[in-house]
């Protein structure tokens, strides 16, 4: 069996992660210092993260101020901040490749409180998302300070009613309750397989891809079974030569999912997070929905999907069997992991591999809510996780 990694492969992948027009780049908070205490943080400003934002903001709390406030000038209600790794609104949005658009992105799903205005189905998504999450966040008034990047969290003692210490690179900040809501964009998984570093093409994970065009010619190796697998194999197919890898045998649905079945799926997710086990893509459960562009994809035998490789080799890959491709580009559309390791010190992790929860409330530290993390960990649940984390949490301060 091969082994696993979330870093890096032994080769070089040379695409990064490509900026949003600076149009969709969007001040909205000053970055200058952030502020010594706060009620609740909420780490990460994407979907879950923004939700947590917009109902802490209807539940009364304030922001939090680097000058603490006494008396009279505090909320009634607690006081909160948004801690912010990106440049700009937008989450992972903002590093979607160039060539997805509206109509063919997965779902976009409003943020509470705001649909999503009517949009040129043509629009790049890494346009049209940010603009509509900064928006949101000048007019629900969201104290959200970036870019602040995290480094650790904490505990100050050994009270477990006591503060949380959230340590970053602006400083450190004292909470109550924190919010973790970092999403899995920045931390790709990586499978390794042997002869990886014998490879003499490229190879890229989905969260470097650019655009087709720069594969024009020559012959690409997808491997995942995922979403993002088959939209960026099909878009390649049109200007180069491909091959389809997939771990399992790839299960396709004709039926319309509908949000009983996103519901049926989320559930699913959940039960093995309450169990304490690291949780598995929404996508596992869903499976695969054979949309008319797939479906004429598959007309062309670009869906023929071959099962995993046993090794890399210089030129290409060769299976169990002795028969190889030759190949000048392997795209590892592999998913992505939770993004925690800011919270190593907590020691969260069970004897099953992942974090006991109880909705979003991790069982071993209650002032600890994750959201973004297993059934929240897309847009079907990120909405619901947010609320649910500030009932909690609201709950847990006593108010």
């Amino acid at each position: 069996m091969p082994q696993t990694a979330t870093g890096r492969p032994p080769t070089e992948a040379t695409s990064a992660h490509a900026e949003p027009s600076p149009s969709t780049v969007v001040a909205v908070a000053s970055t200058a210092t952030v502020p010594p205490a706060a009620d609740v943080v909420v780490i990460g400003a994407g979907q879950a993260g923004l939700s947590a934002a917009y109902h802490l903001r209807r539940r009364g709390l304030g922001p939090a101020t680097a000058t603490p406030t006494t008396g009279g000038d505090r909320p009634p209600s607690g006081t909160f901040v948004v801690l912010d790794g990106e440049a700009g609104p937008g989450g992972a949005w903002r590093h979607r490749w160039r060539t997805l658009r509206m109509a063919t992105v997965n779902k976009v799903h409003d943020l509470p409180g705001r649909e999503l205005p009517e949009v040129d189905p043509c629009a790049p998504s890494r346009e049209v998302v940010p603009s509509y999450y900064g928006d949101y966040e000048r007019d629900f008034e969201l104290p959200i300070l970036r870019p602040v990047h995290v480094h650790r969290v904490t505990r100050a003692d050994d009270d477990a009613r006591g503060r949380l210490l959230v340590a970053t690179d602006r400083g450190e900040v004292s909470a109550r309750a924190v919010i973790n809501a970092t999403g899995t964009w920045t931390k790709p998984f990586w499978p390794i397989y042997p002869g990886q570093e014998t490879f003499r093409g490229r190879q890229l994970h989905t969260a470097d891809y650019v655009s087709a065009d720069e594969f024009a010619g020559r012959h690409v190796i997808v491997v995942g079974g995922g979403i993002s697998a088959v939209q960026l194999l099909e878009e390649i197919s049109h200007v180069a030569d491909t091959t389809w890898v997939t771990r399992r045998e790839p299960v396709w649905r004709d039926d319309e999912f509908d949000p009983d079945a996103g519901r049926r799926a989320v559930a699913l997710v959940e039960e093995r997070v309450r169990a304490g086990l690291p949780p598995r893509s929404v996508v596992s459960v869903t499976g695969l929905i054979r949309t008319p562009i797939l479906a004429a994809a598959a007309e062309r035998g670009v869906m023929d999907r071959r099962p995993m490789f046993a090794e890399i080799t210089p030129t290409g890959v060769r299976w169990a069997d002795g028969t190889e491709q030759r190949a000048d580009a392997i795209l590892w559309a592999t998913g992505f992991r939770s993004q925690l390791d800011h919270l190593v010190p907590l020691r969260l992790r069970g004897h099953g591999g992942g974090i006991e929860m109880s909705g979003t409330q991790v069982a071993a530290e209650p002032r600890l809510h994750l959201v973004g993390y297993g059934p929240s960990a897309s847009t079907i649940g990120a909405n619901r996780a947010g609320r649910e984390a500030v009932s909690g949490a609201m709950a847990f301060l006593g108010g």
